[in-house]
């Protein structure tokens, strides 16, 4: 039996602390930035969602050892430029968790979920009040939604925020008349040939309603969509099977043939 090492949390921060070394560490390592290494730590986390949504624990264990060590490299890079450490870290997210939670680590009485979401809230709205006051800017409601969120995500915390004080829709309906509004404004900016701008901008309102109804109806854009683009995936693959035993491809076939095999396709389900 081949024996496995046991690191610990700073055998892990010694092995970047090598790799990231100008006397014999990685060189792509040391090439890396903030800005180089951003992308790598969304893909991560990404793909923590994906192992969960699996059920897969042995690949959620693995995923959030890279996403941690994202963290760990991004900690890394901020003690050479003797910004923050990893313990710095550490004592941050801590002292927010326990700032964040009265209610089990101070005096505060017992909460419920719904009184703790709330309480949550508040905390946070505190913690940006704070930080437009250090800025010397005004607070906004928009305040700490961030710039880089997938765009339907970003679209719908905005609206959330909004719908606290008041700027929202009163019910469903009038969000569906919206949205007939806004594919209206498309369709003729489309039809008119105005620039690739406009049409841009129209679709973009459009989407950004769409996402607003989901919130309406209680339904996560983003679930919605990876769940329309499984369905469509498996419908997919349903006609290329079919078109394979026929003895052909999507590119041996026309438009009107894989319609009629899509149908069938959806029929069988």
């Amino acid at each position: 039996m081949v024996e496995t090492t046991s690191y610990s949390m700073e055998d892990l921060l010694e092995i970047m602390g090598k790799l990231r070394n100008p006397d014999g560490g990685c060189p792509w390592d040391l090439e890396q930035t903030f800005a180089s290494i951003a992308p790598y730590t969304i893909e991560e986390a990404y793909e923590v969602d994906e192992a969960i949504r699996d059920n897969d624990m042995a690949s959620l264990r693995d995923e959030l050892g890279d996403l941690l060590f994202q963290t760990v490299f991004h900690a890394q890079m901020a003690r050479e430029k003797e910004a923050f450490t990893f313990d710095d870290v550490v004592q941050s997210i801590s002292d927010k968790m326990v700032r964040r939670h009265p209610h089990v680590f101070a005096d505060a009485s017992e909460r419920d979920a719904d009184t703790q979401v709330k309480a949550w809230e508040e905390q946070k709205a505190e913690e940006r009040a704070k930080k437009a006051a250090q800025s010397n800017r005004a607070v906004s409601a928009l305040d700490g939604v961030s710039m880089a969120l997938p765009a339907l995500m970003r679209a719908v915390k905005l609206q959330n925020r909004a719908a606290r004080v008041g700027f929202d829709w009163p019910s469903v309906m009038p969000v569906i008349d919206k949205i007939q509004e806004e594919a209206g404004e498309l369709a003729e900016a489309y039809e008119t040939s105005v620039s690739n701008t406009a049409i841009r901008e129209e679709y973009g309102d459009l989407l950004f309603v769409i996402a607003n109804l989901g919130r309406h109806i209680n339904a996560d854009p983003e679930e919605c969509l990876r769940a329309a683009n499984a369905k469509f995936t498996k419908r997919f693959h349903g006609v290329e099977a079919k078109l394979a035993k026929l003895g052909k491809t999507p590119a041996d076939s026309d438009l009107q043939e894989m319609d009629a095999l899509w149908d069938t396709v959806k029929r069988e389900e």
